[in-house]
């Protein structure tokens, strides 16, 4: 049983999704009930929800087509069997996203964070940072988003809560250097990972943009594989314009991974199929709460689940 598949922890990403669910989940189960038969119009009506849930074109396509396709075949006996063949597609869809947790081999294992304003970027690292110290980890933080005040004040408060190091100089200053000095930092105290934090940024905005590719080129100076994760924090209330903004970071300096936060205050939820549909790109974590250990690891299964509002205990 991993990590995320134990009652409670299911239970919180349930609740984290609970808006998505009640539009998606709830309304197909709105259109399956007290349906006699299942027929072309009733795909059409879950078709609806999922673009309103924004799946996106091009992940709903793939869901109407396969449950057309299993229609012809006279598959869809009921509700029932429409529900498990939404399941089975959507993790079909969603898999090839999860990854694995790292293996943290290299000391330090350098993770960059980016995304624009207001994407809870700050929060992200705070959430992450107790992950991994709650593993066992040692981690320092680098407050590189030194054009906002009360990021590095933000940065400095988890640090205090969590017994974390924040390497951070005045406002203002060059963001690589503070960066380098946290690597430098990292070494010199044995930490296993550093996490550096970067100034938010519009995906607009070239100036900005290479001032990250600014960052990866310091980070390699360190160590030539650094940083080892590039990790993209996405609001998922955006919608699809933040599908816009992945495409153009990691056109930018090549993202390894996404985060996509703050899914429990959007009924948007279904962007993670779009996500999935339209970028390939793995799906490092899931923000589903305010507390610090609302950062859950992307296990497709698991979300599909809550996202259709499986019997809980069946999921574990």
């Amino acid at each position: 049983m991993t990590e995320i598949s134990r009652p409670g922890l299911l239970s919180r990403l349930r609740q984290g999704l609970a808006r998505t669910r009640e539009r998606l989940g709830g309304g197909i189960g709105d259109v399956l009930l007290g349906r006699r038969g299942i027929d072309v119009l009733t795909v059409e009506e879950i078709e609806t929800l999922l673009l309103s849930a924004d799946a996106g074109v091009e992940a709903t396509s793939d869901l109407v087509d396969d449950l057309n396709a299993r229609l012809a075949r006279r598959e869809l006996t009921d509700g029932a069997a429409v529900l498990a063949a939404l399941n089975r597609r959507m993790v079909e869809l969603l898999a090839p996203c999860e990854r694995p947790t790292p293996t943290y081999t290299a000391r330090p294992h350098v993770i960059l964070m980016a995304g624009v304003n207001g994407a809870g970027k700050t929060t992200t690292i705070g959430k992450l940072a107790k992950r991994l110290t709650d593993e066992g980890r040692q981690v320092v933080l680098a407050a590189g988003d030194t054009f906002r005040a009360a990021a590095v004040e933000q940065l400095k408060v988890w640090g205090d809560r969590l017994g974390v190091p924040v390497i951070a100089q005045q406002q203002g200053a060059d963001p690589a250097a503070v960066i380098f000095d946290a690597l430098l930092a990292g070494r010199s105290r044995g930490a296993d990972v550093v996490i550096a934090d970067t100034s938010g940024r519009l995906h607009t905005q070239a100036g900005l943009m290479d001032e990250l590719r600014k960052i990866r080129r310091v980070m390699a100076k360190f160590d030539p594989a650094a940083p080892h994760e590039t990790l993209l924090v996405l609001d998922a209330g955006n919608g699809q314009n933040a599908l816009v903004q992945a495409r153009q970071f990691h056109d930018a300096i090549g993202v390894t991974g996404l985060v996509l936060s703050k899914l429990d205050g959007t009924a948007k939820g279904g962007v993670v199929l779009a996500s999935a549909s339209q970028l390939g790109l793995p799906i490092r974590y899931l923000g589903v709460g305010e507390g610090a250990d609302d950062l859950r690891p992307f296990v497709a299964q698991e979300f599909v689940d809550a996202l259709l509002g499986r019997d809980e205990r069946a999921a574990t």
